[in-house]
């Protein structure tokens, strides 16, 4: 009789305990939509997939995660994105800094031209005191952020001529991310720019309506536009980078449970790690392949030193400091320390 007391009693807390879970996972959605511009073969789809695949892994099947590459959620436009993540249409979205800036102002710290000269300045960035700020910045606009990954430093590519100097942008006609701060640069430079999706660019390009764009290395060589697009001239310059940020809407984040919760930011941690690896390979000293690769496709490369930097960096003075000022210049200052410290 006292074992099955004991028993019972067990059997009571246990029912408790599990009561709440039960009723909370039945209140998860069969799906959550994981949005991303572009999807694999590309460092960034892969990311997508690859923290979808680490969720499911270890929440054991609890939450199940779509991808939905070509911000197809948005009808394709890029910009839009961040929005309808606050609003509840994109559950989860591996995005980039860029694509966002036109709704967080102080995302537009990475496209501030010549800021980050190497890879060590963006982890100063995002791993410091300016990512924990931009993360707070988002987290009170109903967004969960949780880890940062990596789109690259954006290089430019054209049709018509090698790029050397600033006199040699004039009058090319690129297409540009929908930031205000890109019509900027290149309207400084010289360059008739000219903002469109990643969707509608390939063909813009391709059918010479646009000479140039800008883009990492990675989106160069997967999308194949030293040939889908004529892009037979390519400038390593590092003008900008661009980070990416793994985020969940506030509302999804809050139906989980905090075990669910852990495992996410775990697989999004892991995923974003790996994400940066595969971004920045064959891209720094010694391992130059993609380079090598790029060059062994009959594209012209031309890598700027720092002192052929140094007069695009000048031309764009002007419009470093007016959107210091916009996105705010403590926030610059801030940066700016972190990158002159790095290690």
């Amino acid at each position: 009789m006292r074992k099955l007391l004991v028993l019972s009693l067990v059997l009571t807390v246990v029912l408790a305990w599990a009561a709440p879970q039960m009723v909370q996972a039945a209140d998860y959605k069969p799906e959550y939509k994981l949005s991303t511009v572009v999807g694999k073969p590309f460092p960034w789809g892969i990311a997508g997939e690859r923290w979808a695949e680490l969720v499911k892994e270890k929440t054991n099947g609890r939450i199940n995660i779509k991808c939905y590459p070509g911000v197809s959620l948005v009808g394709g436009d890029q910009t839009k994105e961040y929005t309808a993540i606050r609003q509840g249409a994109i559950d989860m979205a591996i995005g980039s800094t860029i694509n966002w800036s036109p709704q967080i102002k102080e995302l537009n710290i990475f496209s501030m031209p010549f800021l980050m000269p190497d890879y060590k300045a963006i982890d100063a960035l995002t791993g410091g005191e300016v990512g924990k700020e931009i993360f707070k910045i988002l987290e009170s606009k109903d967004t969960v952020p949780l880890a940062w990954g990596e789109n690259g430093f954006r290089e430019l590519s054209n049709s018509k001529r090698a790029v050397q100097k600033p006199e040699d942008l004039k009058g090319l006609k690129l297409r540009v991310v929908g930031s205000p701060l890109f019509l900027d640069t290149f309207t400084a430079l010289g360059a008739n720019p000219t903002q469109m999706s990643w969707a509608d660019a390939v063909p813009a390009l391709s059918s010479g309506a646009v000479d140039g764009q800008e883009n990492p290395l990675t989106i160069f060589t997967v999308a194949k536009l030293h040939s889908a697009a004529n892009q037979k001239y390519l400038t390593l310059w590092g003008y900008v980078a661009d980070p990416l940020i793994l985020v969940v809407n506030k509302d999804v984040w809050k139906s989980w449970t905090p075990e669910d919760q852990k495992a996410v930011r775990e697989a999004a941690l892991q995923a974003a790690k790996e994400n940066i690896v595969a971004a920045r390979k064959g891209l720094i000293a010694p391992d130059d392949s993609t380079i090598k690769e790029v060059e062994g496709l009959g594209v012209n490369v031309t890598k700027l030193t720092d002192a052929q930097k140094a007069p695009f960096k000048k031309a764009t003075k002007e419009v470093y400091d007016k959107w210091a000022k916009q996105i705010g210049p403590e926030l610059v200052k801030k940066a700016e320390d972190s990158v002159a410290k790095r290690k």
